[in-house]
């Protein structure tokens, strides 16, 4: 059993820190190279004791095995203006040295059949303690604007309000996911326009 959880999240608390500095550090990195960024924001965030506790019970984890089973206990978002810019972050991702990307899944093309969609990349990131090298596991979801907004407000509802989520409302947030990724598409041919008119100037 963990007694001491505040000293157990402590590395992951480090790596959220360090990630966070190292992502938006590729913002004016792009700036300095006069190249639209990719990156609009990144936030990051360390799971709860409470919330682990009880993500433990409803998958039947043993707690010896948090560290291997648990992925997202330290989890980064990146938020895009475009689609594109999704697949051009994750490219990204994979040339570095400093982390390794053990899983992805792309629920951008393959979206949740609750209509949800972002990019999720699991990573192995060594931090740096004064016992020495410790390695953990981290989530990083890449996501437009539009994908945010629509998995933060379907959370919203859906937090402790199950037994009022019905079919019917399922399918209609799914309707919504629907075209909100449809704006996603528009915008980003819109994008693709305005660069071919620039093109041929």
């Amino acid at each position: 059993m963990i007694q001491d959880w505040e000293g157990f999240l402590l590395p992951y608390e480090q790596a959220v820190a360090e990630l966070k500095v190292k992502l938006r550090g590729l913002r004016p990195q792009f700036d300095q190279l006069n190249q639209q960024t990719p990156i609009e924001f990144v936030t990051g965030r360390v799971k709860p004791a409470e919330s682990i506790k009880e993500k433990l019970i409803r998958r039947h984890v043993d707690e010896e095995r948090i560290e291997q089973d648990l992925q997202d206990i330290a989890g980064l978002r990146i938020m895009t203006q475009f689609v594109d810019d999704i697949y051009q972050i994750v490219h990204i991702l994979r040339q570095r040295t400093d982390m390794k990307i053990l899983e992805e899944r792309d629920y951008v093309t393959n979206a949740k059949p609750s209509g949800y969609r972002s990019y999720h990349i699991v990573i192995e990131y060594p931090v740096q303690l004064v016992t020495g090298e410790k390695k953990i596991l981290a989530e990083i979801q890449v996501r437009t604007m539009a994908m945010n907004f629509w998995a933060t407000i379907e959370h919203s509802l859906k937090y402790k309000n199950n037994d009022g989520f019905t079919d019917e409302i399922s399918e209609h947030l799914r309707t919504l996911a629907t075209q909100a990724y449809q704006i996603d598409e528009e915008l980003a041919q819109i994008r693709k326009e305005i660069q071919a008119n620039k093109e041929e100037e």
